[in-house]
Order: structure tokens, then sequence, then C-alpha cells
């Protein structure tokens, strides 16, 4: 083997990185995830050494309920990268088709996609792990309700992120769901992050949904008594998280459209 040619190799992708700051996220993002995450998760199962926690439908039921969410956003940007890497976006808009039809159609689209996915996942989940889903009885249409229109809203501003800074931005869409896992609170309760970070989470829609989650599976009265607020906040922030993040988009758009940035994804130009 010749080593100059096994260095030029190595050499290539440096310069891939140097010239793609968005390659480099991915060489540090998941490692300290990790940590951040099962940091807070060891603490949280520390605290609960000598009680009679029902783990399986608290952490069995996050995660099947934190990928539904995750299968969400994914569905709608990988809906809006099929026509990028086909290189068909722009002939879309030769037709008389509006951006907000298009949206909507993502939305659809990713929203079907989801349901499949999570059929799935509920039936392994019940079958080979023994997950009740009556638990969590008829709250389970408001979470997923929330789950959807977050989902949603991430993928719509994940689709205005690729289309403000390029294809290339695609290196920064795929980790945001797990770099928001830790602050939503999916695996333990908002009381386990610094006081610090609370500011961030109660800002989150899916925070709300699994501290209900497990105040229905604690089975305690006063959770009970609690969830119909958690899910009334979190339904709000959803709510307003779509529009917010469609007016994000619109103006992104319409930014693209004046700078010329549109073109970056003809056929002749996108790589």
């Amino acid at each position: 083997m010749n080593p100059s040619r096994i260095a030029a190799v190595s050499l290539r992708q440096m310069y891939l990185y140097r010239g793609s700051p968005a390659r480099v996220v991915p060489l540090f993002a998941w490692v300290t995830i990790d940590m951040v995450l099962w940091g807070f998760m060891t603490r949280f199962l520390g605290s609960l050494a000598h009680t009679s926690y029902r783990f399986v439908p608290a952490l069995l039921g996050a995660v099947l309920f934190w990928d539904f969410m995750t299968r969400v956003m994914q569905g709608v940007t990988t809906a809006f990268f099929e026509d990028v890497w086909s290189r068909n976006f722009l002939n879309l808009f030769a037709t008389p088709i509006t951006m907000s039809e298009y949206i909507a159609g993502l939305l659809l689209s990713s929203f079907v996609t989801s349901l499949v996915g999570f059929g799935v996942m509920l039936a392994v989940a019940i079958v080979a792990f023994g997950l009740h889903f009556a638990a969590y009885g008829i709250l389970v249409l408001p979470f997923l309700l929330v789950l959807l229109l977050s989902g949603m809203a991430l993928g719509v501003i994940a689709i205005a992120i690729v289309l403000r800074f390029g294809p290339a931005a695609e290196w920064l869409i795929w980790p945001i769901p797990a770099l928001l896992s830790p602050f939503a609170c999916v695996y333990y309760p908002l009381s386990t992050l610094p006081v610090h970070l609370r500011w961030f989470a109660r800002l989150l829609p899916p925070t709300y949904v699994f501290e209900g989650l497990r105040a229905v599976v604690a089975a305690h009265p006063a959770g009970h008594t609690s969830v119909g607020s958690l899910l009334a906040t979190a339904l709000l922030l959803a709510i307003a998280g779509i529009v917010v993040a469609y007016g994000v988009f619109a103006r992104v758009f319409r930014y693209a459209i004046q700078r010329g940035l549109i073109t970056r994804y003809s056929a002749e130009t996108i790589s």
C-alpha cells in the first residue's frame, strides 16, 4: 500500500470538515448528548431506588411517544429532502401550487407515515415487552396530538434552516431531536434538571406531555388533577410553535427568493 495515497484520502476528509462546519457537529454532538441524557437519567433512577415505580409504562411509553414525535419531524424533512435530492424542488413551482399548499402536503404525508411507524412500534411494545397501553387511558389522544404538532413545527423549522443555508445544512437537521431530548425531560422529571435549565424546558411542549405521562403512570391523585393543566399548556405551546414555525419559514422563503438563494436547488447547481 502506498502511504501517500492513504494520507491523501484522509486529507480529503479533513478538507471536507474544514469546508463544511456542519459536518463537524456530529463529531462531538452525539457523545455530549449521551453523557447529558444518561447523566440526568442516572440521577433520576438513583432517587427511585426504594420505590415501586412502574418502569415499563413510564420509560417504554416515553420512548414510544418521543420516537413518534421524531418520526413526524423526520417525515416532514425527508419528504422535502426527497425533492432536493431528486433535483425536483424548483420544478414544483412551475406548477400553480403555492408554498403553503406544498408545506401542507409535506405535513399530511408525514402524518400518514408516522401513524404507520407508530402502529408498528406499539405492536412491538405490546407483544415483546408487555406494555399495557390502556394504562394511559383516553389521555393518549391529547398526548399524541401535542407531539404531532411539535414534530410538525420542528420539521418546518428544519426545512427553513436548509432553505436558508443550503443543502449542506442537512447535517444540522438530523441531530435536532437528540439535542432537545435532555431538555424535554423524556425519561426523567423536570425537577431532575438544574434550576437554570428548567426555563428552557418549560418552553418545549413535549416537556408537559412527559410530565403528564409520568403523573398518570404514578397513579397519584394529585398527579391526575395536574395532568389537565399540563396538557392545556402543552397544547397552547404546540399551536404557538406551529404558527411561529410557519412564520419563520415564510420569511426565509421570501428572503431566499429575493436574494436568489433558491437557485441553489436547481438541477444545474445542486450536488
